[in-house]
């Protein structure tokens, strides 16, 4: 998505993982400050939309929360596709919120995107430290090998949730302005090329012409 005339740069986010594991939760803390005890299934997807101010810079998120049951699991590149940024939650207090939701979605958007999109791995429900199946260290080292970055947070509290999507928005402005970078240099370089084969073209010596007749 690309910024629209009045200068707010649009991106599209994606929260992915199993059920239960707070990703509405989430969502609805960092939108609209709330939260909701009462666990709410997402039925394949929700839409939220959210403005900020990076550096002061007016960004706004389009937000799809995507629903975690097996069954939705085929429809996720309806929601992944062209996205700038994915939030991958998983319950800390849950190993197979990890081991199979966090890690099955990372390997499927590294194949689908590459590096187009920045991760954000997110173990939600800090409050619940006591009963931790996922191990800090374990996390932290996964997430630096598929090149995402790791959060903690607990939607209860509303503790990190804000931080971690506002540190998610500066890595993709962050990613765009290097692809928007690139792109100009590339631009450059193969104009500079093509005024490289004009000028050998100019240069190219004419055939002399001889001064006595056949």
């Amino acid at each position: 998505m690309d910024g629209n005339s009045r200068g707010l740069e649009s991106f599209k986010v994606v929260l992915l993982g199993e059920g239960c594991v707070g990703k509405t939760s989430l969502v609805l803390q960092f939108v609209e400050d709330k939260f909701n005890s009462k666990h709410i299934s997402t039925v394949q997807a929700a839409f939220l939309n959210k403005n900020i101010n990076i550096d002061g810079k007016r960004m706004k998120l389009a937000i799809w929360d995507t629903a975690g049951q097996e069954q939705f699991h085929a429809l996720g590149p309806i929601y992944y596709r062209s996205s700038n940024g994915a939030v991958l939650v998983y319950d800390i207090t849950n190993l197979d919120s990890f081991q199979k939701g966090v890690k099955t979605w990372v390997k499927e958007l590294r194949k689908m995107l590459g590096k187009d999109v920045c991760l954000a791995i997110v173990g939600n429900k800090t409050d619940l430290e006591k009963e931790r199946a996922v191990s800090v260290e374990e996390a932290q080292e996964y997430a630096t090998k598929v090149g995402a970055k790791h959060y903690f947070t607990s939607a209860k509290l509303n503790d990190g949730v804000e931080d971690m999507f506002l540190s998610l928005a500066q890595d993709m402005m962050a990613k765009r302005e290097e692809k928007q970078a690139n792109g100009s240099l590339s631009r450059q370089n193969s104009v500079r090329r093509n005024m490289l084969v004009v000028a050998d073209d100019e240069m190219e010596p004419q055939p002399s012409k001889s001064c006595c007749g056949a």
